[in-house]
């Protein structure tokens, strides 16, 4: 089998490689554990040394520049956020090189015994099924706690980046890492089963959709391994009579087109009060007029290609079943044909109907989909009326609808009079099917450790 890198923005095949064979990815899985056997003796001095370098290494101009463009290569970002996620992944780095060993610190606890105390100690290999939209970030989020940890590493990344892939790899390596503690496995989909089962591997992490997730663990279940799952998203973007509209619209357009729509925890339904609802869609739809599509190499490009042809005909798919079921489309609904790739315009449907197809689907695209609501109620209904849980933003200047937004929508995050995103000093996740466990901050290094319980007489 062969895995192939095509750009999205001409639909021409870049460069292809091939699938490991069984035996190799057997070897390479052995590697880890060997590797694992050195590297989990290693000091918290010394990893913290080498994950600093790795973000030097990323932090280097040419080098980041390099990185990114392969990245808008491979799945058509805009260049300037290429840039700004290369510069993302040296602050997580830099984050666990600082904080690691103390966040994994021995606690003392007072028992019956002379001594007790908990211990973190790590696992062994871990595996990452990482998605192709942030293909240096989700794979870096994961990287630097684990690997600080003192696990080791198993990539299998999405099989449209395999060069970013492999560059992730190269760049630990030329960081000080032994060989074997972070690997590119550039297998199929197919082959995941098989390193899930292997007794070297002990637990897994994916971001992804929602069958992907489901068939990661199904197989770690039959093994008895733990997985963390960052899965799909719908996240509400409610706006009520207190906000500031101007600013409100400025992050909306941001948080819905940011990588060309395609974030689990983008901006997908925006829901207005409708005291507002005229003011902020006459806005809304007059930014969605001046955005640029087109070369996502360009700077002056706001929105460039979506990652695959299957995903922009799908996006396609979604949109027309939404307007024949009764939504009202405000602007774009079709695909953008000013260059050969796989564009969409950026487009924005009005209330979707609940009895539309599509109502509780996740727009992975530039797709906004506005709702108008009464009142507080209505929103925080809406906003709970979804499968996903995995972020919310809301804008208001008032306390008591801010403290009702904090304790009453869904989701593993709620950002206030923000966007909702990644911090490498915060938890991330999600909950319902948008998926369980964490990433990042303490709790996303205490995910693959053995919290060991330490008593002594």
């Amino acid at each position: 089998m062969s895995i192939a890198s095509t750009s999205p923005a001409t639909g021409q095949q870049l460069k292809t490689f091939s699938a490991l064979t069984s035996e190799i990815l057997q070897s390479k899985i052995l590697e880890a554990d060997q590797a694992f056997q050195k590297y989990r003796h290693t000091s918290w001095v010394q990893r913290s040394m080498w994950l600093h370098r790795a973000a030097e290494l990323l932090r280097d101009e040419q080098q980041s520049l390099k990185w990114a463009q392969l990245m808008t290569l491979e799945m058509g970002k805009p260049i300037e956020q290429a840039i700004a996620e290369v510069q993302k992944c040296a602050s997580v780095c830099d984050y666990y090189a600082e904080h690691g060993a103390k966040l994994l610190a021995p606690e003392l606890v007072t028992t019956d015994a002379s001594q007790s105390w908990v211990e973190y100690q790590p696992l062994g290999a871990i595996l990452a099924v990482m998605p192709w939209n942030f293909p240096f970030w989700q794979v870096f989020r994961f990287a630097a706690p684990t690997l600080m940890a003192g696990n080791v590493a198993l990539l299998k990344h999405a099989s449209n980046v395999p060069q970013c892939a492999l560059a992730i790899e190269e760049i630990f390596l030329k960081a000080g890492f032994p060989a074997g503690v972070f690997q590119t496995l550039l297998i199929s989909a197919a082959q995941v089963e098989l390193v899930i089962s292997a007794p070297q591997v002990k637990a897994a992490t994916l971001t992804g959709s929602e069958p992907a997730g489901i068939s990661l663990a199904q197989a770690a279940g039959k093994v008895l391994k733990k997985t963390v799952l960052e899965l799909g998203g719908s996240d509400p973007f409610i706006v009520t009579a207190s906000a500031d509209l101007d600013e409100a619209v400025t992050v909306a357009v941001k948080a819905r087109l940011l990588n060309n729509g395609q974030s689990c925890i983008a901006a997908k339904r925006f829901i207005v009060l409708e005291s507002i609802s005229a003011a902020f869609t006459t806005k809304f739809v007059q930014a969605f007029r001046q955005l640029q599509i087109g070369d996502p190499l360009q700077t002056t490009t706001d929105v460039g290609p979506l990652a695959t042809l299957a995903g922009c005909e799908e996006i396609d798919r979604q949109v027309q079943i939404s307007i024949a079921g009764g939504a009202e489309c405000l602007i774009g609904g079709k695909k953008w044909s000013g260059l050969p790739g796989y564009f969409y315009e950026p487009t924005i449907l009005k209330n979707i109907p609940p009895t539309c197809a599509t109502y509780q689907d996740e727009f992975f695209g530039p797709v906004a989909l506005l709702f108008t609501v009464p009142d507080l109620n209505g929103a925080i209904a809406l906003a709970n009326d979804s499968p996903f849980g995995l972020g919310a933003s809301a804008w208001t200047q008032d306390a008591a609808e801010q403290e009702r937004f904090i304790q009453e929508l869904e989701s593993g995050a709620v950002f206030i009079n923000g966007m909702v995103k990644s911090d490498p000093r915060l938890p991330f996740g999600g909950i319902k099917r948008s998926g369980y466990g964490r990433e990042l901050g303490r709790p996303g290094i205490l995910e693959f450790v053995n919290i060991k319980t330490i008593w002594v007489k």
